[in-house]
This record gives C-alpha cells, structure tokens and sequence, in this order.
C-alpha cells in the first residue's frame, strides 16, 4: 500500500497483555511498526511471551529498565522492513554535558531507531514518560529531567530537518479536553501547569503535531487510559496520555488515525488503548 501504519500502546506488562488477549489483537491490527510501553520484561521473558505468534518475526528492539519489573519501551518492525540498530536513552540536554552523554539509558523509557518506510526513511521513538506525584518534588524533578531530554531531542530533528515520531505514552494530559473530569486533576500528576507546559512548547511551538487532537478535533476526548476500577471505562472517564507526536512533515503524511478501544471491559488487555496512526506516501 505504500505507507506505514504505527500503532503505539502501554501494555501495562507484556507478559499479563499477552494473557488477556493483547496478540491477537495487535496481529488483527497489521502493524508495520509497533511501539510499547511499560513491557516490564527481560529480553527472555519479552521473546517467551510472543512465541510462537506472528509478532515472533518481527524484528524487536527492547530496552528494559535496571529495576526489575518496571517500566520497559520496545519497537517492533515487520518482517522485511530495514530497521537501524536502537538508540536507548536521549542525549544529556544539561550545558555541562559532555559529548555523547545520554540520560535514561537503563531506566526503559526512551528507545529509538530509524525505520526505511516505504516513503523514505523515519526515526521512531517508542516512550514512556514517568507518571510523577505531586505531593513528591524529586518524582516531579525525574519527570520534568525527561521532558526537558525530550524537549532537546526535538529541537534537534527541527534543526536537522528529521522525520520524527515520538509514540508512547507520556502521562501528560494536555488540555481540558484531554480528562473527562479535569476539574478534579488540576492538582494532580498529569496535568499540571508545569507538565502541560512541555507539551505546549512542543505542539503549539511548532516543533510537532499531535496527531490525535489534530485528527480527532477538539474533543473532548477520546482518551487514552482508564483505571482498571470502578465503572471509569463503562463511563468513559479516562485521560488522553497516550500519542503519536510527528514533525510536521511527517504529520502531513497522516491518512487515517483511531483509538483501538475495548468494545466492553470484559475484552481489555491493558487499562490503555492503543493509538493507530497510518502515514502514506
């Protein structure tokens, strides 16, 4: 067909996705590249886990965290499709930094690498942005050290003139439009000024384009995430903290975009709903 579709998605732990349903899932979707969060496995545990299914001959990039069990960012590309080796981690953005210093590189939040689409060549970049706590500076200080690499990072395929996609899940909410009940979270982690900031920097900066409001119109929603208890998910009150962030060339390339929502909660296979992105020539 020409083109490259992306589908981005916090598996809430690869091995317990799997269980509930997640591959066939994914396999019925057709992904040429995929892009997952907090798949809180080893490389061993990751390959058991997709044994055996079509996902198995995809080419799979994993960067794991140094903290057993957490967190966890993986690329996968079809069979056939040229990928380069991953890049784990993102470039120290601090003045004092010395040449080639990455943050992150073991914590398995940011992994990228450069996919030869059918339209010319994309570096991708699967993300997992911290989640925070307001009631504790040094989580907020980690969070907003990442925002401030990823900030960095996109300034430099601006300036390089670089198609970039960042798909993941950044637990930033970025405006009204993106909670359903945003009046009861403008205290909270994932949405407050300072995080929402970022993301204004980023999008209204020009620096890229969300595909998801851009696509969706101005909401509110559809979201993203919804907590595994209560009625949330029947009620749809969730939050829209999952994206595909892409320069804006690439953006233009944008030919169909949606939010792989469970039909009912009995069919989730994580509290997220994967984001489907397809880019043509």
């Amino acid at each position: 067909m020409g083109g490259m579709r992306v589908i981005t998605a916090n598996v809430n732990g690869i091995r317990a996705a799997v269980r509930r349903g997640a591959v066939p899932w994914l396999v019925a979707a057709e992904p040429d590249v995929l892009a997952l969060q907090e798949t809180r496995a080893t490389r061993a545990q990751f390959d058991q886990a997709i044994a055996g299914t079509p996902l198995a001959g995809y080419t799979v990039h994993l960067a794991g965290s140094s903290a057993a069990g957490r967190a966890g960012v993986a690329l996968l590309t079809r069979p056939g499709w040229q990928v380069s080796e991953p890049v784990i981690g993102l470039p120290d953005p601090g003045p004092q930094a010395a040449p080639g210093a990455m943050v992150l590189a073991d914590e398995g939040r940011w992994l990228e690498a450069t996919v030869q689409a059918p339209f010319g060549p994309v570096t991708l970049a699967s993300a997992y942005v911290h989640s925070g706590d307001a009631a504790r500076p040094e989580v907020m200080a980690a969070k907003y050290a990442m925002l401030d690499a990823v900030t960095a990072r996109l300034r430099r395929a601006r300036d390089d003139d670089e198609p970039l996609l960042v798909a993941g899940d950044l637990n930033v909410a970025h405006r009204e439009a993106d909670i359903k009940n945003w009046r009861g979270n403008v205290k909270k982690a994932g949405f407050l000024p300072q995080e929402r900031a970022y993301l204004d920097a980023w999008i209204d900066g020009g620096l890229v384009a969300d595909i998801g409001r851009e696509q969706s119109g101005p909401g509110p929603g559809p979201y993203t995430w919804w907590t595994w208890r209560g009625q949330a998910f029947d009620n749809d009150a969730g939050w829209r903290i999952d994206y595909q962030l892409a320069t804006p060339a690439l953006a233009a390339r944008v030919r169909h975009h949606e939010i792989g929502r469970a039909a009912e909660y009995s069919q989730r296979w994580s509290d997220h709903a994967p984001v489907i992105v397809d880019y043509g020539r």
